[in-house]
């Protein structure tokens, strides 16, 4: 297993164009995932994502140099999907209405593909992704930030610290519960938004 590379080590050698060179690049990335999750860590070769995807070597190397670009490829994918569910979570009205839509997006991103899920936590913070990581960890503060200016919103002293902190919260408890192998997603969900509000409602009152 190659360590300490360096970030642009991980960047695709091309980014598809045409309609065939993405449907290709899909298919290796999900070929990816579905050894990952059947296979873990011990079977994910370049050369079985390949014959997986059905495609040659030589097609997979055209896009990733490497099993770790692929890797973080995969991880952009994956992330993808969350931001794009927290980001609608943000359109909420209400203070509540962003919590519970970010809470959900984060249960659904860890119990949508579960074993994926764990993997790929594991592989983010073993590359060296710490500029892509930040970036995604300040959309979504920026996100829970904002909300915390809504009508509804406990009058917390510190809104940065707060967001912060609920961002923490619930991703502890989610990855918990996934390194548990839990699978109900609403009692997950409940417990996340318990949770957090509980911390919330318990700054504002300066318990």
């Amino acid at each position: 297993m190659v360590r300490n590379q360096r970030p642009d080590a991980l960047a695709p050698r091309k980014a598809p164009t045409q309609r065939r060179a993405t449907a290709t690049v899909e298919a290796i990335l999900e070929a990816a995932a579905r050894i990952l999750e059947t296979q873990g860590l011990e079977g994910y070769t370049t050369n079985a994502v390949a014959e997986r995807a059905g495609v040659s070597i030589g097609s997979l190397y055209q896009y990733f140099p490497n099993r770790d670009a692929l890797t973080a490829a995969l991880i952009e994918r994956e992330t993808a999907t969350l931001l794009e569910q927290a980001r609608e979570a943000a359109q909420g009205g209400s203070c509540a209405e962003v919590l519970t839509g970010l809470i959900e997006a984060a249960v659904a991103h860890q119990m949508r593909r579960p074993a994926l899920a764990r993997i790929v936590d594991f592989e983010e913070q073993r590359l060296p992704m710490g500029e892509r990581n930040q970036r995604v960890a300040d959309v979504l503060q920026q996100i829970m930030v904002d909300a915390l200016l809504l009508d509804d919103a406990p009058a917390v002293p510190d809104r940065q610290q707060a967001a912060q902190d609920v961002l923490a919260i619930a991703h502890g408890m989610i990855d918990g519960a996934g390194q548990c192998g839990e699978t109900d997603a609403a009692d997950l969900r409940r417990r996340v938004e318990v949770a957090v509000r509980g911390y919330l409602v318990g700054m504002a009152s300066g318990r």
